[in-house]
């Protein structure tokens, strides 16, 4: 393995309301706000080893899952330990399932309040040594 440049601070979102989509993601990964902007257009959100930032841009246009004319960049997997109950709570914090699910019995595609695809997953990679990994 090679020497690393530095080591990831934040997968950064942009999104047409970075208050909204702070609060969701807040709620769905149990993150809180490590720092903003006085005018809240930039918020990071953090658990202590990672960040999630919320960045408020102009003529934002979210991303169609699974084509479309703005694809898809990027996506967070979330682990969870039950798939159907993770999703509904997701539902209840504002996000949607996605139309398209391709593999739904490990993964659900979500969207989230500004359009991001992220999947829920109880894929192997999300156990801990002690669970068999």
């Amino acid at each position: 393995m090679s020497t690393p440049i530095g080591r990831l601070a934040s997968i950064s979102l942009d999104c047409p309301d970075a208050e909204r989509l702070a609060r969701f993601y807040g709620s769905l990964l149990g993150m809180t706000e490590a720092m903003s902007r006085p005018d809240r257009s930039l918020i990071v959100l953090a658990d202590g080893s990672f960040s999630v930032t919320m960045m408020q841009v102009d003529n934002y246009t979210p991303p169609v899952w699974p084509d479309g004319p703005q694809q898809q960049q990027i996506h967070l997997d979330v682990c969870v330990a039950e798939l159907d109950a993770a999703v509904r709570s997701a539902v209840d914090l504002g996000a949607e399932v996605a139309l398209t699910q391709p593999a739904p019995d490990v993964w659900r595609v979500m969207l989230d309040p500004a359009g991001h695809p992220f999947c829920l997953t109880t894929h192997s990679f999300c156990l801990s040594p002690s669970e068999g990994r």
